[in-house]
């Protein structure tokens, strides 16, 4: 099974959350409780979203979180690598160096490939797209994954 991580889906639950207000600064404390997640996670995973440049941090009494950018520019992708790194779904697809096996894989190119369509697909969702108020909607036609040997 793939699945996104807890903490990828934590990120994205918080940018949700963020997206609903995006002008206004929300604090830590009141993200984890309004999402029912655990303050020091919650922190780890917005200092991951800020080191991305997703959301702003301000310091201070009034201090807190916000969206960086617009909701409709922010894609699930960004989301994702911000908290995981870059996507790929197996190692050597992510990165060359990381299998002793790479020189004579034959393999090696088609998960690339795979890796490749899964990234265009997720960067094509925005966080607008995850909002509650969105209606559903089907992904559209272009979205489908193909891989071609």
């Amino acid at each position: 099974m793939l699945k996104v991580s807890k903490l990828s889906d934590y990120a994205t639950v918080l940018m949700v959350r963020l997206a609903a207000e995006p002008q206004r600064v929300q604090s830590a404390a009141e993200l984890a409780e309004a999402a029912r997640l655990e303050p020091p996670t919650v922190a780890k995973v917005l200092k991951l979203l800020a080191t991305a440049g997703l959301v702003d941090s301000f310091r201070g009494a009034a201090g807190g979180y916000r969206l960086a950018l617009p909701v409709a520019q922010i894609s699930i992708v960004q989301i994702i690598e911000a908290i995981e790194g870059p996507i790929g779904m197996t190692e050597c697809s992510r990165r060359e160096g990381q299998c002793s096996h790479e020189s004579h894989c034959d393999v090696r190119a088609p998960w690339q490939r795979i890796s490749g369509a899964v990234v265009q697909s997720l960067s094509q969702i925005r966080l607008a797209d995850m909002l509650a108020e969105t209606p559903a909607r089907p992904p559209p036609s272009d979205i489908a994954i193909q891989i071609h040997a």
